[in-house]
């Protein structure tokens, strides 16, 4: 596909949140991000509003299957949330200011807490699939940063600070709830690649040694953004396969998609029972 590099400014973000208001009042404290093949699973949401990313103004427009390209406003529990069903990547040939524009979006809706799903590929032994992984931390190897380019002080501070990129308070509160849940879940480090080819054999390799956890092409930008604005950030991967050279399957998108939403359900329990955390103010 062919898409437009320009990148959409603050003026366009505050524009989609009164596009947004007008058509929701109440204010989302989370937003959620769901990644490839997870939209299918979220039985807990009470959706009140479902709106196109294309009905959205300066909103992109995913073209990868298991992205849906669609807003929900509503309500998890008694929390109002908003939830993007898909992403865009860079590897579409979007921007980073493109890519993080829902995200940043959200944040002035005044979320206070950012959940960004997606599926990886395991590199540690106990990234199997089906597994969770918790981000700790990343290694960014997308070439591309979104806070880089001219500086929008709106959208918070010029250098970052990114040690607390994924808040420690909810990063522990997801993984004690997982062992309550009994759950497969274990913390580590994601390395995000630009994609959209898989990984080489050797490239897993160094991630491994690297200390990488799990591998795939998203997330960290939208983390990133969502850290710089002041909204604490959690993200957690579902393993959908194990990484090139570690198993004798030939890896491909439909073992994602299906992997994905067999594990979603898991997922979706393990957001229900850190909801009343994410809907606080952070510390």
């Amino acid at each position: 596909m062919t898409t437009s590099r320009k990148t959409p400014g603050y003026p366009a973000a505050s524009r989609a949140v009164r596009y947004l208001s007008a058509r929701w009042p109440e204010a989302p404290r989370v937003g959620i991000v769901l990644g490839s093949g997870l939209g299918g699973a979220w039985a807990d949401l009470r959706c009140l509003k479902r709106i196109p990313w294309s009905s959205i103004p300066g909103f992109p427009r995913p073209s990868v299957a298991g992205h849906g390209g669609v807003l929900d406003l509503g309500f998890w529990a008694d929390v109002p949330v908003a939830v993007l069903a898909g992403r865009v990547h860079l590897y579409e040939g979007y921007g980073p200011g493109q890519v993080v524009f829902p995200a940043r979006v959200l944040a002035l809706a005044g979320i206070r807490s950012f959940v960004a799903t997606c599926a990886a590929g395991g590199i540690a032994p106990r990234a199997t699939p089906g597994s969770l992984m918790v981000f700790s931390d990343h290694l960014n190897f997308q070439g591309q940063n979104p806070l880089a380019g001219v500086h929008e002080q709106r959208w918070g501070a010029r250098f970052v600070d990114m040690t607390r990129a994924y808040d420690p308070s909810l990063r522990r509160q997801m993984l004690e709830a997982a062992r309550s849940l009994g759950l497969k879940c274990f913390e580590g480090v994601y390395a995000a690649l630009l994609g959209p080819s898989y990984e080489t054999p050797a490239e897993i390799r160094a991630l491994r040694i690297l200390g990488a956890a799990a591998v795939g092409m998203s997330t960290v930008p939208e983390v990133m953004a969502a850290h710089q604005m002041g909204v604490r950030a959690l993200a957690v991967a579902i393993i959908t396969n194990r990484a090139a050279g570690l198993s004798p399957k030939t890896l491909s998108h439909q073992e994602v998609l299906e992997t994905g939403q067999v594990a979603s359900r898991n997922l979706a329990r393990l957001i229900d029972a850190v909801m009343p955390a994410l809907a606080q103010e952070g510390e």
